[in-house]
C-alpha cells in the first residue's frame, strides 16, 4: 500500500503561526486584565479618599455649627479654623483642603473639602496604576451641611414652664437663679425677691411613668394632683445623687405661652423647649420630693420654698447645645429658647 507523506515544513510553519496568534491573544488579554485591575485599585483608592473627605466635611460642619451655637454666632475665621483642624484630622495623611466654609444661610454651616496630597502638597490624587496608562490625576471632593435646630417634640419629666419665667439673653449663657412656683400662685421669683406671674404646671402622665410627651404648637393637659407616681421618686433620687456628687442636673422641659381652664380641665400651649439647671425643689413634703429648698440651704430666703403644701423648683435657665436629641425632643419647629440640636442635613 502506498503511504501519503505530509510536508513537515508546512506543518511546522502552521504550528508556529498558531502559537504566534495565541501569544498575541494572551498578551492582549493580559493587558486588558492589568488595565481592569489598575482601574479597580484606583477606584478603590478614590473611594477611600472620598470617604475620608466626607468624614472630614461632616465633622467640620458639626464642629463649626456647634461653635456658632455656643457663641450665639461665629466669625468666618473661627468657623474656618475649626473646619480645617477636623478636616485634616480625618485624613490618613493629616492633609486635606477646606475649599469653603459657607455661613450665608441662617443657622447653617456648609463645609466643602477636597484632595490635598500630604506628601507633595498637590491638590489632586495621583493614581497608582492607571497613570501607567497615561490617565490624568483626579481631584476628589465632599460637602456637608450642619444646621442649628430647635426641639419641636418629645418626652420628658412631666413639668412645663411658663415662658414668662424664661430669661435667657443673646449674650448670656445662663439666666438668673430663680424660684418658680406652682402653688401658692404661679410665679417666678428672683434672688432680690422680685415676683412676676408665670410659674409652672404638672402635665398629664397617662401611663403613670413620670414621662409626658409633648409637641410644639399643640396643647397638653395638666395634672392638678400634688403627688407624683413612684417612678418620679426614682428620677428625683437620681437628681439628688448627681447633685450630691457635685455635678449638674440640666433637664430640658417644655415651655408654654398660654394656659386655659383650671384643674383637670386646664391645658398648656407648648411653644418650645428650654434647659433648666435644677438646684432644688419641693414637689412634696417628704423624702426625695423635697431637696435643697430652704433659706439655709440656698443662702437666700427669697428663693426658699414656702412651708406646707407649697410646690416650687429652684434653678436657672441655661443655654444647651448638643449633637444628639435633647431630652425635650427632636429637631423641629420649636422656638429658639436656648436649647439647640446640631444636625447634619445634607
Amino acid at each position: 500500500m502506498r503511504r501519503i507523506k505530509g510536508n513537515s515544513r508546512e506543518n511546522t510553519t502552521a504550528n508556529s503561526k498558531e502559537k504566534g496568534a495565541a501569544g498575541v491573544t494572551v498578551a492582549l488579554l493580559l493587558l486588558v486584565l492589568i488595565g481592569a485591575g489598575a482601574m479597580a485599585v484606583d477606584v478603590g483608592q478614590i473611594y477611600v479618599e472620598r470617604a475620608e473627605l466626607q468624614n472630614g466635611a461632616d465633622a467640620s460642619a458639626l464642629a463649626a455649627a456647634q461653635i456658632c451655637a455656643e457663641d450665639d454666632g461665629c466669625s468666618q475665621s473661627e468657623a474656618e479654623a475649626a473646619a480645617g483642624f477636623l478636616a485634616n484630622g480625618n485624613a490618613r495623611d493629616d492633609a486635606s483642603t477646606v475649599t469653603s466654609v459657607d455661613l450665608s444661610v441662617a443657622d447653617q454651616v456648609t463645609v466643602t473639602t477636597s484632595t490635598l496630597d500630604g506628601t507633595s502638597g498637590a491638590g489632586f490624587l495621583r493614581k497608582m496604576f492607571a497613570s501607567a496608562l497615561d490617565a490624568p490625576p483626579v481631584t476628589v471632593g465632599a460637602s456637608a451641611t450642619a444646621a442649628l435646630t430647635y426641639p419641636g417634640s418629645g418626652g420628658a419629666f412631666p413639668l412645663a414652664f411658663s415662658d414668662k419665667c424664661w430669661d435667657l439673653s443673646a449674650t448670656e449663657a445662663s439666666g438668673e437663679l430663680q424660684k418658680i412656683s406652682w402653688k401658692p400662685g404661679t410665679t417666678c421669683t428672683n434672688p432680690s425677691g422680685h415676683v412676676i406671674p408665670g410659674g409652672w404646671g404638672w402635665l398629664e402622665d397617662p401611663d403613670a411613668d413620670c414621662y409626658a410627651v409633648t409637641a410644639t404648637g399643640n396643647v397638653v393637659g395638666s395634672d392638678p394632683g400634688s403627688d407624683k407616681p413612684e417612678q418620679c421618686a426614682d428620677i428625683l433620687q437620681g437628681w439628688i445623687n448627681t447633685l450630691n456628687a457635685g455635678d449638674k442636673v440640666e433637664v430640658t422641659f417644655p415651655v408654654f405661652d398660654a394656659s386655659t381652664g383650671t384643674g383637670s380641665g386646664a391645658v398648656y400651649h407648648i411653644i418650645g423647649y428650654a434647659t433648666f439647671n435644677v438646684v432644688g425643689w419641693k414637689f412634696g413634703q417628704n423624702g426625695v420630693y423635697e431637696y435643697h429648698n430652704t433659706a439655709d440651704a440656698l443662702g437666700n430666703s427669697n428663693l426658699a420654698c414656702s412651708a406646707g403644701n407649697a410646690r416650687c423648683i429652684i434653678g436657672q435657665f441655661v443655654k444647651y447645645v448638643t449633637l444628639e436629641n435633647a431630652e425635650g425632643g427632636g429637631a423641629g419647629s420649636g422656638q429658639n429658647l436656648g436649647t439647640v440640636v446640631i444636625k447634619l442635613i445634607k
